[in-house]
């Protein structure tokens, strides 16, 4: 993906593949290729699985089979079964460059990965690909009371069962029921307007600013887990509410394998939104921060800016708005080390070291590390702060 990509902190380094799946007439195999990493969530975001490398095929590619939350026949032999409690499943996975080139990941998910009804097993049809790089689209959810109605809308699709009583009790208590219409009076509409405008502000504040320390890698800094309570949200059987909300605000899809602690495998992350004095970040100035020398990473790393109005890339006059271990130009320190510059114009020679940020224009940004190693874990190696150098 690039800058034209408007979807919640994509990155540029991998390809995506995205499948927005249905059970509703039966189960339904996806042929997973080999070589690839991802999950499967259900239609309210949770977990059903992994797949690829970090899933029950560790790698290989294999067949999966996705039974809807109704499912009570025969489950064939053969599989690497999921069971959805949706019968819609979103599901993703990243195919990784060989020696810098995306084609050859490209080519291998073409050739080998199928999806289609369990019925048709003894012969699968042939999938159509659509490829959107390089195209513009939206993907992000709208902050107004339009998400109210897409809440009607599936809530008819999928079954009650799928959700807790004190969600579906609280989606009636402003009309939104299965098997009803949702017909709000001129007095609802008003109270979902003022709902929409301070729900969208006060989960803007919990991403932006968030109050636990616990969250953060370091003390004083602005470097932050997305995983406070794990994948989950939860410490002790108690959910931390701004770590939930403010993740699924920021980010798509969730797996135990983003929190995961596996060295040299998996990715890992780190998010920053203030600088050294714990300032937003303003695309009018210009910002410095220092990355020590050996980068743990067993693989590769990158920083990506992102907007903190659609929490997408940074849409510059540069299409990959980021700096990484994989990009041309980049520019070491004598001492092995990084410097990295974010702001509306390039330092002089630095431009293969410099992100574009847009003057008056909030921003935010993500440290990716493909196969971290242990002086990630253990803290030895520690990301410098954003310096505002203006």
């Amino acid at each position: 993906m690039d800058s034209k990509s408007l979807f919640l902190t994509a990155n540029t380094n991998t390809t995506y593949t995205w499948m927005h799946l249905s059970t509703k007439n039966g189960p339904l195999v996806v042929e997973v290729p080999p070589k690839v990493l991802g999950l499967f969530d259900d239609s309210w975001f949770r977990w059903v699985g992994d797949i690829g490398i970090l899933g029950a095929d560790k790698g290989a590619g294999g067949k999966y089979l996705l039974l809807p939350p109704d499912w009570k026949g025969e489950i064939p032999e053969g599989y690497h079964v999921l069971h959805s409690r949706t019968y819609t499943v979103w599901g993703g996975f990243r195919t990784f460059p060989v020696n810098g080139d995306y084609k050859p990941g490209i080519d291998l998910v073409e050739k080998t990965m199928r999806i289609y009804p369990l019925t048709d097993a003894g012969n699968p049809p042939a999938l159509h690909f659509e490829h959107v790089s390089g195209k513009y689209f939206n993907t992000i959810a709208p902050g107004d009371t339009q998400v109210f109605s897409m809440i009607h809308q599936f809530l008819q699709e999928e079954p009650n069962s799928a959700i807790d009583a004190v969600t579906l009790g609280n989606l009636a208590a402003i009309g939104i029921v299965k098997g009803k219409p949702f017909a709000p009076d001129a007095r609802m509409k008003k109270i979902l307007a003022d709902a929409a405008k301070i729900g969208d502000a006060t989960v803007r504040a919990m991403t932006y600013r968030q109050r636990n320390p616990d969250a953060y890698f370091y003390p004083g800094s602005a470097w932050r887990t997305g995983f406070l309570g794990g994948y989950l949200f939860e410490n002790n059987g108690v959910r931390e509410l701004d770590s939930y909300y403010s993740f699924f605000f920021y980010a798509t899809g969730v797996t135990p394998a983003m929190e995961m602690k596996v060295i040299g495998k998996g990715s890992q992350y780190a998010a920053a939104f203030v600088d050294s004095k714990g300032r937003g970040f303003d695309g009018s100035h210009t910002y410095k921060l220092h990355l020590p020398a050996n980068i743990p990473v067993k693989d590769f790393w990158s920083l990506i800016a992102y907007d903190t109005q659609t929490r997408s890339m940074l849409q510059t006059d540069q299409q990959y708005p980021q700096v990484g271990s994989q990009s041309p130009g980049l520019k070491m320190n004598t001492d092995g080390s990084i410097d990295v510059y974010f702001g509306p114009k390039a330092p002089a020679g630095r431009d293969g070291n410099w992100v574009q940020t847009v003057p008056g224009k909030g921003w935010s940004v993500l440290l990716r590390l493909y196969g971290a190693l242990e002086p990630w874990f253990d803290k030895t190696w520690r990301p410098g702060e954003f310096e505002r150098m203006d």
